[in-house]
């Protein structure tokens, strides 16, 4: 195995690694690499938890986390990072908190804000590796752009009830993310978490093959997951393997389109980002308007079990159905629509007024800015 030397390793680091100094596969030189490592994990939730624990029980020394979310009674179902007791707090000053109580001698840099365009080239610049932890299109198209242009490995993930995959993009020359899914989907037309559940397990499965896959890139040993596609079914615990390959109209590997240029950043491109002021309402007006009986109908377009948990008393129709079921609604009438945050009811304005409504808005930020802002005592979810 050699010689442990005093300058690479603290005589407590000799002993957390000793497992790892054991393995030929690592060793010492390979325990140091691990130090040397900068890894950004973009999401502190499910599965960045099991991700953040790896990362730094393995000793990698410096950890970015980027998340702009604070703990929720919810999270506590498959975020394993958090307690409790963290119910309230800031998910990566608390992360940064768990993650050095692990292990100490770590570098842990908290980034408090969500990734867009104009931050992302500045900070992944300063990493070796982005590890995709992402609960949403819109950052999971520019991880991979950015990591693209500057040439960064990028460890994706994603899940959904009870299913998981995960792929390593833009190593060795190989495909990225776009060559598989080339443009997000419509917006509205996948649920997320929230809205279609997932088994907190499959965040623990998945975070821990991803953590697994940025160690072995870092380490230069094994077979990535570059130029695969890994897929699991748990409720009949099977997995399956697709092979990944570069897409002829790929716009970044083909095309070589400029970061500038892509699309998808410009919110029109994605409605559901979008809005303007004759749109949305805020949870302050929709308040004075049930105050004062105002004449207009409340929508809730989330699925059947978030309105079980909480509702406004709106009528509820999710909003997969609603195409079908705008025959039914009064054009003519006042509509306030709304969802968990904003995204979906944003996208159903839309919908509604190209089938001929007169006065639709959105609630801004949901149910979720409702009870943050009006009624604390509304469970969150």
């Amino acid at each position: 195995m050699g010689q442990i030397n005093s300058t690479d390793f603290l005589p407590s680091e000799g002993i957390r690694y000793a497992r790892h100094f054991s393995l030929s596969e690592v060793g010492i030189l390979g325990q140091k690499k691990l130090k040397a490592a900068r890894v950004l994990c973009v999401g502190a939730g499910g599965l960045g938890s099991p991700i953040l624990m790896y990362l730094a029980a393995a000793g990698v020394g410096t950890i970015g986390i980027l998340d702009n979310d604070h703990v929720e009674l919810s999270n506590l179902q498959r975020q394993l990072l958090y307690t409790t007791d963290d119910i309230g707090k800031a998910k990566v000053q608390t992360a940064k908190n768990k993650l050095l109580q692990l292990n100490p001698e770590l570098n842990i840099i908290a980034h408090e804000f969500f990734l867009d365009k104009t931050n992302a080239l500045s900070l992944v610049q300063n990493y070796d590796i982005v590890v995709d932890g992402a609960d949403n299109f819109v950052t999971r198209y520019l991880i991979n752009d950015v990591c693209f242009h500057l040439k960064k490995p990028n460890v994706y993930g994603s899940i959904f009830q009870f299913e998981g995959q995960c792929s390593v993009f833009n190593v060795m020359g190989g495909p990225c993310y776009r060559c598989l899914y080339p443009a997000p989907p419509p917006p509205g037309l996948l649920q997320n978490c929230a809205e279609g559940g997932v088994l907190g397990v499959v965040a623990g499965l998945i975070g821990t093959i991803q953590a697994t896959e940025v160690i072995k890139l870092i380490l230069n040993t094994g077979d990535s997951l570059h130029g695969r596609l890994l897929t699991v079914d748990v409720l009949s615990m099977r997995f399956k393997e697709y092979a990944v390959q570069k897409n002829a109209d790929c716009c970044l590997c083909i095309q070589k389109q400029s970061f500038e240029s892509l699309a998808y950043h410009d919110l029109l491109v994605c409605p559901y980002l979008a809005s303007s002021a004759d749109d949305e309402i805020t949870v302050q007006t929709l308040q004075d308007m049930q105050r004062k009986a105002m004449d207009f109908i409340l929508l809730d377009i989330r699925e059947p079990h978030e309105y079980a948990i909480c509702n406004l008393g709106g009528q509820l129709i999710p909003f997969a159905q609603l195409e079908k079921k705008l025959s039914v609604l009064d054009k003519n009438k006042n509509y306030v629509v709304h969802c968990k945050i904003g995204e979906r009811s944003r996208h159903t304005v839309n919908l509604m007024r190209e089938k001929g409504f007169v006065s639709v808005r959105h609630l801004t930020g949901g149910i979720k800015a409702w009870a943050k802002e009006i009624d604390p005592t509304l469970p969150a979810y």
